[in-house]
């Protein structure tokens, strides 16, 4: 009898200690945009994310469509979206909703005043968002800038987040660029560029930082979530390689700064953004011919394809992270 006792709690030592190596978290983002009409599929999307059995979802950024006007209830109402979430939600900005609000139909806004109005708004408290909340590490103070850069822990997984938006990552190329179908003067456009430059070299320190909290965790992963598109998908030829293209350019220094961390990294590491609506993983660096086997990227759904990602992480498995696309019937 004491046999038997003695190795029934054995048995339950060890399913909880596999059971703790293991939790799964939701990604999802570009959503809702009203052109496309996704006020009416969204109620599914949050239903179907609300009853998963998830410890928390990341939002990677988009709150509104490119071509509507960045009013004040836009955030209002995304607030009320993510708060009406059962489980943490963790928001990471977009370019819709700052970067782009310079557009004469997006109502010529500042786009730099929109980004002090997203950190004053969007990030009420140094914890997460919804029903639930969970502590985060935040870059800055509350509404004060790199307020939007966070990190946490959970599992023996390291998780940071980064303002890196689309529209590459807020560098304005030349004269033509700032002024097409925008209401920017050249002013504003220098101003921006000066952004670009501090938030970047903001969010390479961030990285860095986790990078470094997750070797002295000894962490079996980590995974980095921001928004923008930074050009992995662009063709590469002999002759010419055109991911370093102008239109990608804003984001060559953040890579380089990933590509150096994971390099001296000996866990995976889960690289997560939106911004082109269309679900993928893949492995895209260094190149096609030249693989950095412990890096893959995720690129979550977007407007008119509103659904969720779902990852399920256990620690003691090589890849550490299971992917699942989770299909939302609307």
């Amino acid at each position: 009898m004491l046999y038997r006792k003695l190795v029934g709690l054995a048995l339950v030592a060890f399913v909880s200690c596999a059971s703790a190596q293991t939790f799964s978290f939701g990604l999802w983002g570009d959503m809702p945009y009203a052109k496309a009409g996704d006020d009416a599929k969204l109620p599914a999307v949050l239903k179907s994310i609300n009853s998963a059995d998830i410890a928390f979802s990341i939002y990677d950024g988009d709150i509104k469509d490119g071509s509507s006007k960045c009013t004040d209830n836009v955030y209002t109402d995304a607030l009320a979206m993510f708060n009406s979430m059962k489980k943490p939600v963790v928001y990471i900005p977009g370019d819709n909703e700052w970067t782009d609000c310079h557009r004469l139909n997006n109502g010529g806004y500042d786009g730099l005043e929109r980004l002090a109005h997203v950190r004053k708004t969007m990030f009420p408290a140094a914890t997460s968002l919804g029903q639930h909340t969970m502590p985060l590490t935040r870059q800055g103070a509350l509404g004060q800038p790199f307020v939007e850069n966070i990190r946490f822990h959970h599992k023996a997984i390291e998780f940071v987040g980064l303002n890196v938006p689309g529209s590459n990552n807020n560098l304005i190329l030349d004269a033509k660029d700032c002024s097409n179908k925008s209401a920017r003067t050249p002013e504003q456009c220098a101003a921006s560029n000066k952004e670009h430059a501090e938030r970047n070299a903001a969010n390479i320190a961030w990285l860095k930082e986790s990078f470094e909290s997750a070797k002295t965790r000894k962490a079996r992963g980590l995974v980095v979530v921001f928004q923008g598109d930074p050009g992995f998908d662009l063709p590469e030829t002999e002759e010419l390689d055109e991911s370093l293209a102008p239109a990608v350019s804003g984001y060559r220094d953040f890579i380089k700064a990933v590509v150096a961390e994971t390099e001296n990294f000996s866990g995976q590491v889960l690289l997560v953004h939106g911004d082109t609506h269309f679900f993928k993983v893949d492995k895209p660096l260094y190149s096609p011919t030249k693989l950095l086997p412990n890096l893959t990227r995720l690129q979550t759904f977007g407007s008119p394809s509103l659904h969720w990602v779902r990852v399920t992480v256990d620690t003691k498995s090589q890849h550490v992270f299971n992917i699942q696309p989770v299909i939302v019937k609307h």
